[in-house]
């Protein structure tokens, strides 16, 4: 980009700060109606059903959803999308309700939508990107109109007489193709990432089921595994002697046991509430008792947390806790968890009784640590993924602010 763009201070704020070299020209203020034109077309009842949503654009609709439930005028309930034709929602255009189709068929969206298609005189990708570009949905959330604060809306007729400033077709034309080739760089990154975590799952089904091993530095087979009750490896603690300098940790799904200040956690607990509170150290598992989500997570931090949960730790120090905080994740552990959850009156749990009588597998020490090391290696690889795709976002929302006027 530093080749081909230069750094200038706005003109009259008639052209954006990060602009292509080619182009000197003032953009010109236009209507966003002289650039598109709507499409009224009543859909036929073979069109597929689609949806608009504000993180995926225009998608199919779940099977569950059936014309014959939503509405009772099925024919003229639905409007025709054609390829490359745009949608957005009136009532949720503020927040982001608007994008272009990308599909290859002609499907049918509600009726309660505006469609539109864009003419010759504007470049379809570039007004995709300007339309859902955050200084236009601020835009549209400042001109919405309502009595009430839930119901405000854009309506069509106002949007198409929205004046903004646009570059000529050419430069339209360049900011799309560069802004689409960023885009293409996310979707490689993020299906790299799911070829990785796909890879990894395949791998400790493999590992995890005996069926791909290690072998010892002699290149010698491991002894055979055991496979001892829960309760020969973990006990259940429940220290509540702690200081008011450990934080409260919150349970999640995706980081396992952080501290609530590192997430947008709103709970607000009592002083009287928190003596009560189990003490949980680095390495502990930790299991709810009133609503099973699925494994079991593992804590990376020194803290405190609700007795509300079950605490779990290890017996001895040949139990790895990097081993043992994957395969408690994996989809056999939990179909054998499942099988043990109680009935209570608002919803199941797993008691630290039950918890005990499933068999864990139960490696020698050295193959437990080859096999956390090795499923450690895939983690950080995608983990390198993920903050590659984290930092080419970002730098997409800063060309999105540095593009548009």
């Amino acid at each position: 980009m530093s080749t081909t763009t230069t750094y200038i201070k706005k003109e009259k704020a008639q052209v954006p700060v990060l602009r292509f070299n080619e182009f000197n020209d003032l953009w010109k203020q236009h209507k966003i109606g002289e650039f598109v034109k709507d499409r009224k077309e009543v859909a036929t009842s073979n069109a597929p059903l689609y949806s608009l949503t504000i993180e995926g654009g225009v998608v199919p609709k779940s099977k569950r959803y059936e014309r014959s439930f939503l509405v009772k005028d099925d024919e003229s309930a639905y409007k025709l999308v054609h390829p490359h034709d745009f949608a957005f929602n009136p009532m949720n255009l503020r927040f982001g309700a608007l994008a272009k189709y990308k599909g290859t068929e002609n499907v049918a969206v509600s009726k309660y939508y505006d469609i539109f298609y864009s003419n010759d005189l504007c470049d379809a990708d570039y007004l995709e990107y300007f339309l859902t570009s955050y200084n236009m949905i601020q835009f549209y959330n400042k001109m919405s109109t309502g009595t009430l604060e839930e119901k405000k809306r854009v309506h069509y007729l106002d949007f198409i007489h929205f004046k903004k400033l646009f570059p000529s077709l050419p430069e339209q034309k360049k900011i799309a193709s560069f802004l689409t080739a960023v885009d293409e760089k996310i979707q490689q990154l993020t299906k790299k990432k799911a070829l990785l975590e796909d890879y990894k799952k395949g791998v400790m089904q493999q590992l995890f089921s005996g069926k791909l091993r290690f072998k010892d530095a002699n290149g010698n087979d491991y002894p055979d595994w055991e496979f001892p009750n829960a309760n020969v490896l973990f006990k259940s603690v429940s220290d509540k002697n702690h200081n008011s300098d450990l934080p409260i940790l919150a349970i999640t799904q995706d980081q396992g046991a952080i501290p609530r200040e590192l997430i947008d956690y709103k709970m607000v607990v009592s002083e009287k509430s928190v003596a009560s509170y189990k003490v949980v150290q680095v390495g502990d598992f930790i299991i709810s008792l009133r609503s099973f989500q699925g494994g079991i997570e593992y804590s990376n931090y020194n803290g405190i947390c609700s007795p509300a949960y079950n605490i779990l730790r290890s017996n001895s120090e040949s139990v790895n806790s990097g081993f043992y905080k994957r395969y408690l994740k994996t989809e056999k552990y939990i179909r054998q968890l499942q099988s043990k959850l109680e009935g209570i009156r608002d919803g199941k749990m797993i008691s630290f009784k039950y918890f005990s009588e499933i068999k864990l597998p139960f490696p020698c020490e050295e193959e437990q640590q080859k096999i956390a090391t090795y499923l450690s290696s895939i983690d950080t690889k995608i983990e390198v993924v993920n903050n590659q795709i984290t930092q080419t976002q970002q730098f997409k929302k800063g060309l999105l602010q540095q593009l548009f006027v």
